[in-house]
């Protein structure tokens, strides 16, 4: 997302993060760990403990973006519970965050709409990014299973989900004239390779056919090469 929700009705990014009552508790654990003796202090610790790794970048932006989603629930009139969301409540969502975003959208009526570089600002409104709400969408889908939703009740992959980004892409694409295109993988030249093999294989027979008549170490010889020639092509299939 490009930015956070704000207001009274918008969703706390920061809902689920340790707050004042949450460093009071820490505070007053503290200060009991600290007035224990010394020998029972040693103990809750045992030496070659280590603690826990901090989660990734990844994860922290996974666990805010599902709770901005569950307070944006919440806030709801009237008020959505996870299990009757539904792709339509999603795309709902995602409407709701352009009104945060900070990509510039040109309208059909626009004097720079299809330029990718406007030589000067215009009126346009500003909404999210295709690429931050594809992502946003990801983080969701893998979150929604990891709380223990069903992969095929996700709300996050409907098939509407999936359709509503991709008009997004295709309006942002027209509208910015950045068109968004998928990576090609590159693939083996599986002809090529054929012929190489070929290639190889004759110039094995080759070699076997000129040592006709030499005898039979020349006959050995001549075999031996054709193996090698055999499996060189097998290696490169």
């Amino acid at each position: 997302m490009d930015s956070t929700a704000e207001g009274t009705t918008a969703p706390d990014p920061n809902i689920g993060e340790s707050g004042p009552s949450a460093a009071a508790a820490g505070s007053s654990s503290a200060s009991a760990s600290a007035s224990l003796p010394q020998h029972q202090h040693q103990q809750q610790q045992p030496e070659g403990s280590s603690p826990p790794a901090p989660p990734s970048r990844y994860e922290s932006q996974k666990r805010r973006d599902w709770n901005t989603f569950l307070q944006y629930l919440k806030n709801h009139k009237p008020p959505l519970t996870l299990a009757r969301c539904s792709g339509a409540h999603v795309i709902e969502f995602l409407k709701y965050l352009d009104q945060f975003g900070k990509t510039k959208v040109h309208i059909t009526g626009c004097p720079y709409f299809g330029l990718p570089s406007p030589p000067a600002p215009c009126s346009c409104p500003l909404k999210q990014a295709w690429g931050s709400l594809d992502a946003l969408i990801g983080r969701l889908r893998a979150a929604y299973e990891e709380n223990g939703g069903r992969p095929e009740s996700n709300p996050f992959g409907a098939r509407a989900v999936r359709i509503y980004l991709r008009e997004v892409r295709e309006g942002q694409a027209k509208a910015r004239g950045i068109p968004y295109e998928k990576k090609k993988r590159k693939r083996p030249n599986v002809a090529v390779a054929a012929a190489k093999v070929s290639v190889e294989a004759a110039g094995g027979g080759s070699t076997s056919g000129g040592g006709e008549g030499s005898g039979d170490g020349d006959s050995s010889a001549a075999a031996a090469a054709a193996a090698a020639s055999a499996a060189a092509a097998t290696t490169t299939v």
